[in-house]
């Protein structure tokens, strides 16, 4: 499958072939299934935070025993990984100096 250019905004969760406005915060290149893949990590964060929401108006329940926050970020940390393997060298060099990599098996 063939790989395009695509610019991606992770905190609209914007994937995108067509540069615009501020969706060029990372820039990767990746087939439609890749895509489909980075996608769904967003979907998820967006999912796991609806849920904290939620859990959010629950006082008694600390938020560091939240099962929701741990999933949005770990799905933030996949996707960040998935941006790295895909991206172009600013995008690589970027997430590198962030220190968002982890050693962990996907």
């Amino acid at each position: 499958m063939e790989k395009k250019k695509f610019y991606v905004n992770i905190g609209t969760g914007e994937i995108s072939q067509i540069p615009y406005s501020n969706n060029d915060g990372y820039v990767i290149h990746a087939t439609e299934d890749e895509v489909r893949m980075l996608r769904a990590k967003f979907e998820n964060m967006h999912g796991a935070s609806f849920r904290a929401f939620w859990r959010s108006h629950v006082p008694i329940k600390p938020y560091h025993e939240d099962e929701a926050n741990d999933d949005y970020d770990d799905n933030m940390a996949e996707a960040f990984e998935l941006l790295h393997e895909w991206g172009d060298e600013q995008t690589k060099s970027h997430i590198q100096s962030l220190g968002l990599l982890s050693d962990r098996p996907r």
